[in-house]
């Protein structure tokens, strides 16, 4: 499938109890191991939800029969689709169930039946009204003996209740849903317990109270569920009657109920199963190819005692499964040898396709007459049935009866025909096979549970809702149904490349370890094996048409990659087989090229699987070469494109700025109260430059008209504010800054005079240029004595005097020695002056006016000014 991108199935077969069952879970189990390495959720889902269904069909389909303790009775075609990679993305499941009886009188009981008698828990049973002990129900029971002993095996039967329920649960059955499948379960097992008595013409039921029982589980009116029982509606023009039903017609119909039940049920499970693993909303355009497998499990050929419509049916099946193996392997391949021109010597075959039309013929085949029967005005009777098979196939090499053969005693007259089938003759007994075919069920019960008032069951039963007086079209017959639905299998399954598991039953006594040689022997030759065999032996293993043989193996040779220029594409064939040294092991027919041993197609794929990662590598380069060369050419466009976005940003936001200031120079603050706009991202770090040199422009314009002496003012104005913003309150920056206060007489208005002799003096003998600050000061010494002393700070020189001795000297300090100056954040203006050898000069200001006037500020902002500019150093403020 994923090699060559086709659909296949696989179809198993053998007679029952030869293990086609276990064939088809082994396959599905291999399916789920392979697939989804990579372990996706979706896919895992699904996967458990396709093999939890098999557990489901098979307790519903499945049942112990004196030939196998697990006889399918039904048949299963389950489709898997699988995506593009090879992981299962859903299925769907056909079903071909024939044996409609869950508890058949001959065949055996259903395992579901069992689970729910043995496995479910006491509140359970309880709830359904059904006791644990097997024996109380009359369909498990024939002759007073328990037909199929899965009692035994309580254990087994716990578990197999348990695993059902609990895979119904991850299929996605609700739990309504459960609860009333074991509720139909327990209606039939009720329903083979009802008794029917006679009161004169009157038709009574023994136990009525099973009516009351019946009617809680199908959640409908008791009256109701009797009605149906013992009444059946009637339409005879206007007038609807109810007429009672005889002891013997209501044992009919109540059989009836039981069958045509559990199929509805079955069918109905089948079409949740469908409904939930069905493939939905897959695009092909978006998800790629999706490619299916075909897993076909169906019931085996089957010899019992006696062998009645079921059987009939079920062989029929096998003929026609037998028919497409001879038709697409022993037909159709020497067929094609000899179209192809290949040298062939034809092998000789059974071609079972007499059988078959001896079946389904139109008009002759057995199935018609039994359907012309059925359809006939009258009581017809199986007796009847037979004398019209005697005459319309007496001359038939494949049938017999006691009549056509008057000395085989092993048939019984009025009731046996026999059918010598491809894997052996089979006497059928016709008793029932007109009731069968014509599968009768009274209108009255699918009115009943279609009024149902329980959902699930009522949806199981659509054509209850018609009334009595309407006219239907006459339904098929169970055999024209069965019929169709096989045809339509096959032609499903030859449309699709068929595999096929042939299943051989070792002995008759189920033991693991007997082997009866004829049996085996029987089974292979019947099967078509030893044909098959020889068919494959003197034939080729594989055979592909030219085109798409060289479509795969082209990479191998240089000679037809990546394409030929041969006259033809078998000429390139024969040149790459050539080439490998395969053409002792091929030969080319007209269309196709044949390939004998499967060895030579492994090595063919071995050799593409390495030229595959060769080619893959090579792709890969390309394109990633491709994609960096796409990658650079964007970057590289969008580049160009974010350059130019940038210069045009920065252009709009320089000719913002300049239409914003472009007067600026005439407005009376000089543009301070207009807002700059918001630069680009890429002019962001540069935006407190541009701001910074504008109000440089602008202290430019404010100083530009100012003297030497005020420019000095203003510098060292600007130096104090730097030093000490926020951490004084009046930094006397408001206030013109004279510098020598003891030279004013507003200060000093007595010795003033004495002030200028002294500083004269100081002058010529320092040698210093000019007084940058003088003030009357407070001294405080370190024993904490506080006296009135006067401060001058010249260029070189920082003196203290004593102003009651006309300003004495009483200290002098080089301002290089001076390392850093404290101050107080209070209104009390002390002053620490730092110096290098530790005799710190501490001093408050005093003496202003007007009094309080702050000069901390002043004197700070002088000194780090003349520092910074005469000395170039920076002293630490504290």
């Amino acid at each position: 499938m994923k090699r060559r991108n086709k659909d296949t199935c696989i179809v198993i077969s053998g007679e029952s109890g030869a293990g086609k069952t276990e064939a088809s879970k082994y396959i599905m189990q291999y399916i789920a191991a392979i697939t989804n390495p990579s372990q996706r959720a979706e896919v895992e889902r699904v996967k458990n939800m396709l093999l939890k269904s098999n557990c489901v069909l098979e307790a519903f389909g499945n049942a112990k029969t004196n030939r196998n303790d697990n006889s399918s009775r039904f048949g299963k075609y389950m489709d898997i689709n699988f995506d593009f990679k090879g992981d299962p993305i859903g299925g769907h499941i056909n079903n071909y169930l024939l044996e409609k009886d869950p508890v058949g009188k001959v065949k055996g009981v259903f395992k579901c039946i069992f689970q729910l008698v043995k496995g479910a828990p006491d509140a359970q049973l309880r709830s359904l009204h059904i006791q644990r002990d097997p024996t109380a129900y009359t369909y498990i029971k024939v002759g007073g003996q328990i037909k199929v002993l899965y009692h035994v095996q309580i254990k087994r039967d716990y578990y197999g209740w348990q695993a059902v329920t609990d895979a119904m649960k991850v299929i996605g059955f609700t739990t309504e849903e459960i609860q009333t499948v074991y509720k139909i379960l327990a209606t039939i097992l009720h329903l083979g317990n009802l008794k029917f008595g006679s009161d004169g013409d009157v038709t009574l039921i023994e136990n009525s109270k099973l009516v009351s029982i019946l009617g809680d589980l199908l959640s409908t009116k008791d009256e109701n569920v009797e009605k149906a029982l013992l009444y059946r509606t009637v339409a005879t023009g206007r007038d609807v009657i109810d007429k009672q039903h005889t002891h013997q017609e209501a044992s009919y119909g109540r059989d009836a109920l039981a069958k045509a039940i559990y199929e509805r049920l079955f069918c109905w499970i089948v079409g949740r199963i469908n409904d939930i693993i069905e493939v939905k909303n897959y695009d092909v355009r978006v998800h790629g190819k999706n490619t299916v497998i075909g897993v076909l499990d169906i019931y085996g050929f089957e010899i019992f005692q006696n062998n009645s419509f079921e059987q009939f049916c079920i062989n029929y099946c096998n003929e026609k499964l037998q028919q497409l193996f001879i038709q697409l392997v022993l037909k159709q391949e020497q067929e094609e040898y000899q179209r192809e021109g290949i040298p062939w010597k034809h092998i000789d075959y059974f071609n079972n396709q007499i059988i078959v039309d001896l079946v389904e013929q139109q008009h002759k085949g057995i199935f018609a007459v039994l359907d012309e029967a059925c359809m006939n005005v009258g009581k017809v009777t199986d007796e009847m049935l037979l004398q019209a098979l005697n005459g319309k196939l007496a001359k038939h090499a494949h049938y017999t009866s006691r009549k056509l053969s008057p000395t085989d005693k092993n048939l019984e007259f009025d009731r046996d025909f026999r059918i010598r089938h491809y894997a052996g003759d089979v006497a059928y007994s016709v008793v029932g096979f007109i009731d069968k075919n014509k599968d009768t069920l009274f209108q009255d019960f699918k009115r009943l549970l279609y009024n149902s008032s329980n959902p699930v069951l009522k949806a199981m039963w659509p054509e209850g809702k018609l009334s009595i007086t309407e006219v239907t079209k006459r339904p098929l017959t169970a055999a024209t149904l069965f019929k169709n639905s096989m045809i339509s299998l096959v032609e499903n399954l030859a449309s699709k490349e068929p595999y096929y598991v042939r299943c051989i039953k070792p002995n008759e006594v189920k033991s693991p370890l007997l082997f009866e040689h004829e049996r085996c022997k029987h089974q292979v030759e019947y099967l078509g094996l030893l044909e098959n065999v020889r068919v494959r032996r003197a034939g080729f293993a594989n055979r592909q048409i030219y085109p798409r043989f060289l479509q795969r193996y082209k990479m191998i040779s240089e000679f037809t990659w990546p394409n030929h220029d041969l006259p033809s594409d078998k000429e390139a064939v024969k040149r790459l087989l050539q080439g490998c040294g395969f053409e002792h092991d091929v030969a080319y027919g007209k269309t196709k090229v044949f390939i004998r041993t499967p060895r030579t197609i492994f090595s063919l794929e071995e050799q593409r699987a390495e030229m595959v990662k060769r080619i893959v590598l090579f792709l890969q380069k390309v394109w990633r070469g491709t994609l960096a060369r796409m990658h650079y050419r964007r970057m590289r466009a969008a580049l160009i494109i974010i350059r130019a976005y940038r210069r045009y940003k920065v252009k709009s936001y320089i000719r913002e700025v300049n239409q914003r200031f472009k007067n600026v120079r005439g407005m009376k603050d000089h543009g301070k109260h207009v807002k700059w706009p918001t630069p680009p991202k890429v002019l962001r770090k540069f935006e407190e430059i541009f701001i910074q040199i504008y109000f440089r422009w602008w202290a430019w314009t404010l100083i530009k008209d100012l003297s030497p002496e005020q420019l000095v003012q203003i510098r060292a104005k600007v130096a104090t504010l730097e030093c000490l913003k926020g951490q004084r309150a009046d930094l006397g920056l408001q206030r013109a800054w004279e510098g020598n206060y003891l030279v004013s007489k507003k200060d000093s208005p007595g010795t003033a005079s004495s002030f200028t002799l002294i500083s004269s003096d100081l002058q010529r003998k320092d040698k210093f240029m000019r007084v940058l600050f003088s003030c009357n000061v407070r001294k405080i010494n370190r024993f904490n004595k506080a006296e009135d002393r006067a401060l001058l700070i010249t260029d070189r020189h920082l003196y203290k005097m004593d102003p009651v001795k006309q300003y004495k000297p009483m200290k002098s300090i080089p301002l290089y020695n001076v390392t850093g100056v404290s101050i107080s954040p209070g209104k009390d203006q002390l002053v620490v002056f730092h110096t290098k050898d530790n005799r710190d000069l501490i001093v408050c200001l005093q003496g202003m006016v007007p009094a309080g006037d702050s000069r901390i500020g002043e004197l700070v902002g002088t000194l780090l000014r003349h520092l910074r500019t005469v000395h170039g150093r920076k002293i630490c403020v504290f």
